[in-house]
């Protein structure tokens, strides 16, 4: 019997790890066989124990290659040329692309046969394998990151009284049947590689940059962070009914939180590009990448339509009270903003998403043409009195108790405040740069 390496027939002499990339390139391309007993030359030199290396090989086979390839993998003991070898027939496996677990599904882990050998694929063919084989559906398709961790999904599920183990994972579409991450796990997980940027101009264009900021990890927490962002530029105002006060606030909540829900859930992450978030001196912009999902119009959302580009994502979102039904995220801002026509309000192209949230309360006190930030508010403030309590923001500032504790907090991080004392008595003072 004649031996010659092809591009479907490998010969090995023994038994080596390289068999592994082998077995990985076969399953990922048109399939093959290997043959165990055999040097390159053809020349055959045989193998003490066919079962032994049989079982050698079929352990290193369940133990290290991820999905599991081992229905696609046979093992025959044969006789050539009066000695012993062993051929493995490898199938074009369902679940490409296989991979080195080890090495995870990156080029490093992931072979293809090119001509008589097994080389590394590139990330564009194992995009192009995860595709053919999971579908176009980005949530379900496998994540390239294998390295994932949870650890501030698992918090807000703990919040909700909720188990966040790997059977919930994989009822929710985190893991595949198999334990195998996908892009919803992505999502979730503290390695998300999605951010929302916010940008706060004191007028009403994009001439005089006030601040930034940008919002990562785990898409829930860039939905905590973003709101809390967008609360605290929620000024209020109060006018008076005899001596009844009445607050107002500059946005609708109900609008700030379902556009930016809206944002997040209903994107296309196919994209790398960021959601955005501009705070003008008039209104909010909320911008997020994907359009409305293929062969829906404006028109048809408005008139009540709704699908979802991302359902196992909005399910996560439902299961942890964000949302509360899907389709009702846009009727509740227009709810909201009922003298304003639909089309001030929502805009779409086919990439672009645009809600625009007009401030619905005069602007608070400006400076020139300075609009007067919380932060500078609150420094002004310690610079006559020496020191500032939470009630003291809520006065100057009109924000929430919550959100003058977030402010107070992040100039302590920021290293502008240190605080001293605690509960009722809790005091911040202007840290001064060490001498």
């Amino acid at each position: 019997m004649m031996f010659q390496e092809t591009e479907s027939v490998e010969l090995k002499q023994d038994y080596a790890e390289s068999i592994r990339k082998d077995i990985i390139a076969f399953a990922n391309t048109n399939g093959g066989t290997i043959f165990v007993g055999v040097r390159d030359n053809g020349e055959v030199i045989g193998v003490s124990s066919p079962d032994q290396m049989i079982q050698r090989i079929s352990n290193m086979v369940r133990d290290s290659i991820k999905p599991d390839v081992t229905m696609f993998v046979h093992y025959d003991p044969e006789e050539a040329d009066g000695k012993k070898i062993v051929k493995v027939s490898v199938n074009r496996g369902v679940g490409r692309p296989y991979y080195w677990e080890e090495k995870g599904m990156q080029p490093s882990g992931v072979y293809v046969r090119q001509g008589t050998s097994a080389a590394p694929a590139t990330e564009v063919s194992i995009r192009q394998m995860i595709k053919e084989t999971d579908g176009d559906s980005y949530e379900e398709m496998r994540s390239l990151d294998q390295g994932l961790s949870f650890t501030y999904a698992s918090a807000a599920f703990a919040r909700n009284g909720l188990k966040f183990g790997e059977p919930q994972m994989k009822t929710l579409g985190v893991l595949s049947s198999e334990g195998i991450y996908t892009n919803l796990g992505l999502l979730l997980s503290d390695q998300c590689p999605h951010i929302i940027k916010a940008a706060v101009f004191s007028g009403v264009d994009q001439d005089v940059f006030q601040d930034r900021r940008e919002f990562t990890g785990s898409l829930l927490k860039q939905v905590d962070d973003a709101y809390a962002f967008l609360d605290m530029r929620n000024e209020k105002t109060a006018t008076f009914d005899g001596i009844h006060r009445i607050d107002h606030l500059a946005y609708p909540q109900a609008a700030l939180r379902e556009a930016l829900l809206n944002a997040v859930v209903h994107r296309d992450y196919a994209f790398s590009a960021s959601t955005l978030i501009s705070s003008y001196a008039d209104r909010i912009e909320i911008i997020s990448v994907g359009g409305l999902v293929r062969g829906f119009s404006l028109n048809d959302v408005l008139m009540g339509f709704s699908i979802c580009r991302n359902p196992k994502l909005a399910n996560v979102f439902y299961r942890l009270d964000l949302i509360e039904a899907y389709g009702t995220g846009l009727k509740k801002i227009m709810s909201a903003y009922p003298v304003f026509a639909p089309e001030k309000l929502l805009q779409a192209t086919d990439k672009v998403f645009k809600v625009t949230l007009p401030r619905l309360t005069v602007i608070p006190h400006q400076t020139g043409n300075h609009k007067e930030t919380y932060e500078e508010k609150v420094l002004s403030f310690l610079a006559s009195a020496g020191f500032i309590t939470r009630i003291d923001v809520e006065q100057l500032t009109g924000l929430s108790s919550a959100s003058a504790s977030r402010l107070l907090r992040r100039l302590v991080d920021e290293g502008e405040l240190e605080v001293m004392g605690g509960g009722k008595a809790t005091r911040y003072f202007r840290k001064h740069p060490e001498v």
